[in-house]
């Protein structure tokens, strides 16, 4: 029996696999030459964290995320950042008694262990850690250090010269690997700044010049934070450099431009959308960081409970109607939408999507991008999807009347319509249609769902710390005795902000027929959010609470949450 056939036995005895799928796993293993966990992973029977879980039980040593190392940072340096990356591991501390532990994601690897014994004569012991979460911490010191070079060759260098050389530049150049394109300051630093803002989990860079320094900063898990201060006599180069990549007018400074980056970054390719804005110190950027490899996440690694997994389930088994997500920009609207996509993506049916921009690709499903430009917006779009004999419907965002009306009679006409709005909660946006003129009665006929969500910052493991609530938190959380709770604390794995990741609340309504009836009569929003309370929709500040009493997120994040 050989080791990968004892390995998917054990993914079959922990309910990762079913017993009869065991023979054609194996036999595609043999054909892919591929590990059992890397296979798992790449055909989504489970997640990598998930997957690597059952591998560290299986070999029996222990299972931790990078995020819950403290890792010696001066043991780094006996390894190259390449070879710890090519062989996917991390010199985490050397015990009292002088035993190495390693960090690793490849057991047994025979390289792993020749490049460990090359430097270190010791005891070592191991202890398991996912290879994406390996990669991402290298790539995360390899990118502050190329930054932290970048910045200090641009500060000494003459910043008339840099801009004459980032001026020369073509679009062709600037995207080739031309030595002398490489090797100039103001590229290295703007290369680096893009770059590093991937491993830590950045969703935009901000690029903004004031009176006497160029500010960067990263929006990680919904917040600003800043990396780097730049002298301003950079400015022009780094402008330029930005300009040239995006596909901007570098001579037009008086007027707002649009442009994007395609890179790849560690192996993964990315699409970045930069927008330039002139302000009293010269031309802002904000670049949005798209990820655009094939979408891994479903519905059941978003956060929704049972009882919203079970509502879900009725909506997402409706024929046709139309089906919405609300919540504020950067709630994760899309993120569900994708994976409610994913989940009735089935070869016999045609699923076409309109959106601006198309985050995710997805293999079986027709999407097609806003181009105002070319007069392609989401109503035009929308007429034209009609004609191609859809079943199911993706509109990114209702914005206008017209994408309304249309959206609404491809809903009562046989076709299932997934959709975004802006509104508060869930009942909001039965009164929303109704304002951009969608008749009650259309209103009540379509709709079969809608999901309000909110992302909340999630307390970092490492770091939280219990306490007692006092009267004023009793209050809040509507408790008569004191009960403990987590609070943030802040350490070097979060950045000092007590956070690490974020993770969403939902409120799910399901149309009742009582609901229904309530549509087409004199209603208010506070009569449609009771009836929707008594169908079992949970409202967010609730399902919020429930997050503090479990530990994921602090009272500070609930209050946050009351008041909207």
């Amino acid at each position: 029996m050989n080791l990968n056939f004892e390995i998917l036995q054990y993914f079959v005895m922990k309910k990762i696999i079913k017993r009869k799928d065991l023979e054609f796993i194996e036999s595609e293993l043999e054909r892919l030459n591929m590990t059992p966990e890397k296979y798992l992973t790449l055909k989504e029977y489970c997640t990598e964290t998930g997957a690597y879980e059952v591998l560290a039980d299986y070999y029996n040593i222990p299972f931790v995320e990078v995020d819950m190392l403290d890792i010696d940072e001066n043991l780094t340096s006996m390894f190259t950042y390449e070879i710890m990356r090519r062989n996917k591991f991390i010199p985490v501390t050397v015990d009292k008694n002088g035993v190495l532990l390693i960090a690793t994601g490849s057991i047994l690897d025979a390289n792993t262990l020749s490049s460990i014994s090359l430097v270190f004569n010791g005891n070592v012991d191991y202890v398991l850690v996912p290879p994406s979460q390996i990669e991402r911490y290298i790539d995360s010191i390899v990118a502050v250090i190329q930054t932290s070079e970048a910045l200090v060759d641009l500060n000494n260098a003459k910043d008339e010269e840099i801009f004459k050389l980032a001026k020369s530049f073509d679009t062709a150049s600037a995207l080739n690997k031309d030595e002398e394109v490489i090797n100039n300051p103001s590229v290295r630093l703007v290369d680096s700044i893009i770059r590093e803002a991937i491993p830590f989990r950045a969703s935009d860079i901000h690029i903004e010049p004031f009176e006497k320094v160029i500010k960067v900063r990263y929006r990680i898990d919904g917040d600003l934070q800043n990396r780097a201060d730049i002298p301003i006599e950079s400015y022009g180069a780094i402008c330029a450099r930005l300009k040239i990549m995006s596909g901007m007018n570098i001579a037009e400074r008086r007027t707002p431009q649009d442009g994007r980056i395609n890179m790849i970054v560690a192996g993964k390719e990315y699409d970045f959308r930069v927008s330039c804005l002139p302000t009293i110190y010269g031309e802002k950027f904000v670049i949005r960081i798209l990820d655009k490899s094939s979408f891994n996440f479903t519905r059941y690694d978003l956060g929704f409970t049972d009882n919203e997994n079970h509502i879900v389930d009725k909506i997402l088994a409706r024929p046709h109607g139309i089906v919405l997500l609300t919540g504020p920009t950067g709630s994760g609207k899309s993120t569900t939408l994708y994976a409610f996509l994913k989940e009735v993506n089935k070869p016999t049916v045609n699923i076409i999507t309109v959106e601006d921009p198309v985050e995710y690709t997805m293999m079986g499903i027709n999407q097609t991008q806003v181009n105002a430009k070319a007069n392609m917006t989401f109503a035009a779009a929308l007429r034209s999807i009609l004609r191609q004999d859809p079943d199911i419907i993706m509109v990114g965002e209702i914005r206008d009347e017209e994408t309304a009306q249309i959206a609404i009679r491809s809903a009562i006409t046989g076709h299932l319509v997934f959709s975004t709005l802006h509104t508060n909660d869930a009942p909001g946006a039965i009164i929303r249609l109704e304002d951009m003129g969608v008749p009650d009665y259309l209103v009540s006929d379509a709709l079969v769902g809608v999901i309000a969500q909110r992302l909340v910052k999630r307390l970092c493991p490492a770091c939280k710390k219990r306490g007692k609530t006092n009267a004023k938190e009793m209050e809040l959380l509507g408790i008569a005795e004191p009960i403990s709770i987590f609070r943030p604390q802040g350490c070097q794995f979060c950045n000092n902000t007590g956070y690490k990741g974020r993770v969403a609340v939902h409120e799910v309504m399901y149309v009742t027929d009582e609901l229904k009836a309530l549509i087409v009569r004199e209603k208010t929003l506070d009569k449609l959010r009771e009836l929707a309370k008594e169908g079992g929709m949970v409202p967010l500040w609730n399902a919020c609470r429930e997050l503090v009493f479990k530990g994921y997120t602090s009272i500070q994040e609930l209050m946050t949450m009351n008041e909207e």
